[in-house]
């Protein structure tokens, strides 16, 4: 049939109990080209497998799930196998078993380059334009191969079944060929790509590379001298914090490991398996899938301590405890954060130790220890020489401690200062943390000192949101419109506040974001208070109460305590409806 459109293939795999958001739906669909066939294999996998988890559609096994229903393509596959036979178009349907995507026309080049390579490309390396023309079109005939793609008419494609299939058999009948064809295909992505591509699309080549590259068996090499030198650039970590590109750099992970997210390839060096697991994990995070980071992230922990790799090992219980405040597992948080900073102590240089600091001191404070908390935060700025205040994620949480004791003229400089160097840097998380921190500040100024102008916190909060956005963690996304809400409800803008909360409330709900939700749900009770719709208030809050009092989510007792009491007052136009009712 013909391919589907991106909105009838979301609709399709909503309809087989696939779960997310209408744009992932459409990119799931433009994933697998909108094939029928395919996608009914996808969402049905994906339902039964992964509870109907879109993001997880990178793990999904097209022609194990055709075999479950019943083998009908790779049967179909199978007798155009043999009726084929061996020679050129067999041999091009094993060379689109190469790609996850259209084959391009210079790669197609360089693998029809002579010498030959057999079984992948003997008999079609030295095929004249006119017989390499007559071949396509039998194949486009016979629909094995997709029709010309007028943007890119010379580039080769098909159907995702069936690159899986002859893929899988070029594998199991000619590995020589198959490790020979990816690595042509890495030496020439890696030699021709630019050496520090400075934007995502002109990156996208060496990602391919560290695919194909990993595929011809140059673990080792793809991660070292593809993967952290020219797409994480080491330190920089470029792909991630000026890119924001974190569905692609998982991708990447992916080619690293015999079982995602489980088991690193024998190929790797030991310290780098821990390296790959610890970073899996931590993209995962990022892209929401909470669950799943855990696995990985607590194997690189055992990794290291195995290793006596202390500097790594305290890097690998800093993540874990990030996670598990995420998670809402706030007495967990506080466990990994304490031993993150021991292993610091016991063998890391300054920075680590500094973000052991940081860490504890944030888990403190959802734990309500609020001046251990604030403790930490000093004696972690203190140790840093070569910046007035704390920055990044850590600098945020101060502010947002801060913010709690009232202190938002501090606040105001304190992120000042550090919004200047992450404009100087232009690093995305930063940018967006630092104006989240300048929008709750500006908010509490207004609202103190009474004011009623909200436009510093109106523009603030709106680049906030939009940068936490572009940065690509869906576990800070939350902050931004929990915030935005707070400022649209003093507004008395309701209906913009409900959207920024339900919004809110479906990303936290989605990764099992437990602090956030529960903050959502005060939302909710503070939205409704302000509605004057009380029974609802007294919902959200109840829902609240029982999340802050499971999760160990102190921090937030005061907050309950204040809306209870608000919630204890009967507003006055009730109690004329009452007396009205005993007059009648």
């Amino acid at each position: 049939m013909e391919n589907l459109s991106d909105d009838a293939g979301a609709a399709l795999l909503e309809q087989l109990g696939v779960k997310g958001t209408p744009e992932e739906l459409k990119a799931a669909s433009r994933d697998f080209g909108g094939h029928g066939l395919a996608l009914n294999l996808l969402g049905t996998y994906l339902s039964d497998v992964f509870q109907g988890d879109v993001r997880r559609r990178g793990e999904v096994s097209l022609l194990e799930q055709d075999e479950e229903q019943g083998g009908h393509a790779v049967r179909v596959m199978t007798s155009y196998e043999r009726w084929l036979g061996e020679g050129p178009e067999l041999e091009i349907l094993r060379l689109i078993g190469l790609f996850d995507r259209p084959a391009e026309t210079e790669l197609v080049k360089v693998l029809r380059k002579p010498p030959g390579i057999a079984g992948l490309s003997g008999s079609i390396s030295g095929l004249p334009p006119s017989d390499w023309s007559r071949v396509l079109a039998r194949l486009r005939k016979a629909r094995l191969v997709a029709g010309a793609d007028e943007d890119a008419p010379d580039a080769l494609d098909a159907h995702p079944l069936v690159r899986e299939y002859f893929g899988q058999r070029l594998r199991e009948e000619f590995p020589d060929a198959w490790r020979e064809g990816h690595d042509r295909l890495y030496h020439h992505l890696t030699k021709n790509t630019e050496e520090l591509p400075e934007t995502l699309a002109k990156m996208m080549p060496l990602f391919q590379a560290v695919a194909h590259g990993c595929a011809a068996g140059r673990h080792q090499e793809a991660l070292e001298d593809v993967f952290q030198r020219r797409i994480r650039r080491r330190k920089q970590v470029f792909s991630l914090k000026k890119l924001g590109a974190w569905g692609t750099d998982l991708a990447a992970l992916a080619g690293f490991f015999d079982s995602p997210w489980r088991t690193p390839v024998n190929g790797l060096r030991e310290g780098d398996k821990r390296f790959v697991l610890g970073e899996a994990g931590y993209g995962l995070r990022a892209l929401g899938r909470l669950r799943e980071a855990g696995e990985p992230m607590e194997a690189g922990l055992r990794l290291a301590l195995e290793q006596g790799d202390w500097p790594n090992a305290a890097r690998a219980a800093i993540n874990l405890s990030e996670l598990r405040l995420n998670l809402g597992e706030v007495p967990h948080a506080l466990a990994s954060a304490q031993r993150s900073l021991e292993l610091a102590d016991k063998g890391g240089d300054d920075s680590i130790k500094f973000v052991s600091r940081t860490t504890l001191a944030a888990a403190s404070h959802q734990a309500g220890r609020t001046e251990e908390a604030e403790s930490l935060f000093r004696e972690a700025e203190a140790m840093q020489k070569d910046f007035p205040v704390l920055y990044s994620i850590a600098g945020y949480r101060f502010c947002d401690l801060l913010l709690e004791e009232g202190k938002y003229k501090e606040v105001v400089q304190r992120a000042g200062k550090a919004l200047e160097v992450s404009e100087e840097n232009n690093w995305l998380l930063e940018l967006g943390l630092d104006r989240l921190s300048l929008g709750r500040a500006h908010l509490m100024q207004t609202l103190t000192e009474k004011r009623g102008d909200f436009r510093l916190a109106e523009t603030q909060l709106g680049e906030a949101v939009q940068g936490l956005r572009q940065a690509g963690q869906q576990q800070n996304i939350p902050l931004g419109l929990l915030a935005r809400a707070e400022l649209h409800r003093e507004k008395k803008d309701f209906p913009l506040a409900r959207k920024d909360l339900e919004e809110a409330m479906a990303i936290a709900g989605r990764g099992e974001m437990g602090l956030h939700q529960a903050d959502g749900h005060l939302g909710y009770a503070r939205l409704y208070l302000a509605m004057v719709e009380q029974d609802r208030a007294r919902e959200s809050l109840a829902t609240a109460r029982e999340m802050i009092g499971k999760m160990g989510y102190h921090r937030r007792d005061g907050a309950v305590a204040d809306l209870e009491k608000q919630l204890g007052k009967k507003p006055r136009w009730r109690l004329f409806q009452w007396i009205g009712r005993i007059l009648r």
